[in-house]
């Protein structure tokens, strides 16, 4: 497998679009943005220089690409993961299985899953709640 190393972004060059194939970016005069010629979309710099970023974007996150001399790369280093979701997570995980821990070990195992379901269910619904309002 073929490893593209990234070379630095010449602002006074021009480039194809990382959005489409046909379209060209083009420097932006007195700015150190570039602008497509075809879908109008405008892109930064970041200050190392070597990752262009999506300014108007329709996504969650931001896209970002990676000039490897012949084509652009998707930078997978943009895509940021959440450590409060992430900790939210383990956190249902260990109370889940300690609830079926203590539900397997009491004499009423019936009625202790069926309480632990339905807690499940609530944190589950919750869970999703806050994995929406973190999307926005």
């Amino acid at each position: 497998m073929r490893t593209y190393k990234s070379q630095k972004i010449d602002h006074q060059a021009d480039y194809p679009c990382p959005c489409r194939r046909s379209g060209r970016l083009n420097p932006i005069t007195l700015t150190e943005a570039f602008g497509c010629d075809r879908c109008q979309q405008i892109f930064v710099v970041q200050e190392d220089g070597y990752v262009m970023e999506q300014l108007s974007t329709h996504y969650p996150y931001k896209r970002a690409w990676r000039w490897t001399g012949q084509q652009w790369r998707l930078d997978q280093s943009s895509l940021n993961f959440s450590y409060p979701s992430l900790i939210v997570m383990t956190a249902f995980v260990l109370m889940a299985f300690f609830l079926l821990l203590a539900a397997i070990q009491s004499p009423q195992g019936v009625q202790a899953i069926a309480q632990i379901l339905i807690t499940v269910g609530v944190f589950v619904f919750l869970g999703l709640v806050f994995w929406l309002a973190a999307r926005r």
